[in-house]
């Protein structure tokens, strides 16, 4: 170890180097309050059918839950800042949006191998220290550790915002057994503006800092399984994987440069702007194809069409009524659902 640098700086720009754009260091027990909001948001339901969430609360209610060996958290965040607006294709009916986090490489990937080559040196620089790595897929409220941590606070829309990479960033953790210094918080700084609220086209948020799953869009249309309830699909737009209008409106967003983001983020060209009509013809092997190496695959096939008709039967594209009349024999029964529904949409439009 360097012996003029403390390791929490060494942790910083290890951090860096390998392409954290935000990295700080929290105590494992600096986010006391966790634990109850966790509890009423899934008290009041909120979370829908993901239903992992309320099996492993007692894990996601602070760290130690978790593993209570640990004593610092090293939070980190990796920027996906988009070069193009994410509302620029609002008015085009015949294309499919794509959250700009699902038109790179898999985050799960890029992030997890990033944070192992960070674990390994930090293994080598403390020798005797303990460690465990999480990208998402853990139960570990990343959000509030994140704010613990320094990088930025939890918004009106409940995503952490940072000054330097507004809403764009990938979030992971490292809980560690060793002792460091923690960094201090930041003032959170959302004041008046309700931008994000006014934004959600399906009022997802019941009041500020509060967020109901139930009538989001990105849980409409990657996590829920099954038909989408019919108050929803006209909200859900021209939507097919997720929804960025709540990010997108952030103010602070102005500070974020696609300059800032991991080139393993950078879209791929057939993920940007992807024709319904090509999507509503794709069988299960063409959507392995095209949505390999994507976070996107992980949904299948069957609820990529659901939302690909529900984006249909928004479109008032008469061009699309052949692709989605196709649907109407489908093998599967939400397929079939939602290609009745958009076609009867496009028969009145």
């Amino acid at each position: 170890m360097e012996q003029h640098k403390p390791l929490e700086a060494l942790i910083k720009a290890k951090a860096a180097e390998i392409g954290f754009g935000a990295c700080g260091i929290a105590r494992a027990d600096a986010a006391p309050k966790t634990a109850e909001r966790l509890r009423q948001w899934l008290e009041d339901g909120r979370h829908g059918s993901m239903l992992w969430m309320e099996e492993r609360a007692h894990h996601r209610e602070s760290p130690a839950g978790l593993w209570p060996e640990v004593k610092s958290v090293i939070s980190l965040g990796m920027s996906y800042a988009p070069a193009r607006d994410p509302l620029a294709l609002a008015g085009h009916g015949e294309i499919g949006r794509i959250s700009t986090y699902a038109q790179g490489q898999d985050y799960h990937d890029v992030v997890k191998r990033r944070l192992k080559e960070l674990a390994r040196w930090l293994v080598a620089e403390a020798p005797g220290t303990d460690l465990k790595v999480f990208v998402d897929t853990a139960p570990v409220m990343e959000k509030p550790l994140a704010e613990a941590a320094g990088l930025g606070w939890q918004g009106k829309h409940t995503n952490l915002v940072s000054r330097s990479h507004g809403s764009w960033l990938f979030l992971a953790a490292i809980y560690t057994t060793a002792e460091l210094v923690p960094d201090a918080r930041v003032r959170t700084t959302c004041g008046s503006c309700d931008a994000c609220q006014t934004a959600c086209p399906t009022d997802a948020f019941p009041a500020p800092y509060q967020l109901d799953a139930r009538r989001c869009i990105s849980y409409l249309t990657i996590e829920h399984k099954g038909p989408i309830p019919e108050e929803f699909r006209e909200g859900i737009g021209n939507r097919i994987y997720g929804c960025d209008d709540c990010l997108a409106v952030c103010p602070w967003n102005k500070f974020a440069h696609a300059a800032q983001a991991n080139l393993a983020f950078v879209p791929r060209a057939e993920l940007t702007a992807p024709a319904l009509a090509d999507l509503l013809a794709l069988d299960d092997a063409g959507f392995r194809e095209v949505f390999s190496g994507s976070p996107i695959k992980r949904i299948g096939r069957d609820r990529m069409m659901r939302n690909c008709l529900i984006a249909a039967g928004n479109s008032g594209d008469p061009a699309l009524v052949a692709p989605v009349r196709a649907l109407l024999e489908d093998p599967d029964e939400t397929v079939r659902e939602a290609a009745g529904w958009a076609l009867g949409r496009l028969a009145d439009g």
